[in-house]
């Protein structure tokens, strides 16, 4: 069992700062790749950023590079999400999600799912 957990989720306005932390509890998650997903109401899923516990490439979707930073804890096994000068597209539910061995911005390769966080962010 892979257990992760989401927080820091929020209410901010344009321009503002939040970060998001992921709690993962379970086994193997150096095999992991960790990644960051966002579903706004009613659209897809889509891809934010992902980071191997060890090893690889950290990979951003283009419409967040440069303002959000993934990084991870591998001691506390935690990974954050540094969301910087938000913008209110931003809005979304965020989920942390972990996949076995792949690098990937689809959400079908992931293979575990927090429960979500939302965040909210008003011009």
């Amino acid at each position: 069992q892979v257990q992760l957990v989401e927080s820091g989720g929020g209410y901010v306005q344009a321009g503002g700062s939040l970060r998001l932390s992921c709690a993962a509890s379970g086994r193997t998650f150096s095999r992991y790749v960790m990644g960051w997903f966002r579903q706004p109401l009613g659209k897809e899923r889509e891809f934010v950023a992902a980071i191997p516990w060890t090893g690889g490439n950290i990979y951003y979707a283009d419409s967040v590079k440069g303002r959000f930073t993934i990084s991870r804890d591998n001691g506390k096994n935690t990974v954050y999400l540094q969301m910087n000068t938000l913008k209110p597209e931003d809005t979304a539910v965020y989920y942390c999600a972990a996949a076995l061995h792949v690098l990937s911005d689809s959400p079908n390769q992931y293979d575990y799912w927090g429960q979500g966080t939302q965040v909210t962010v008003s011009s």
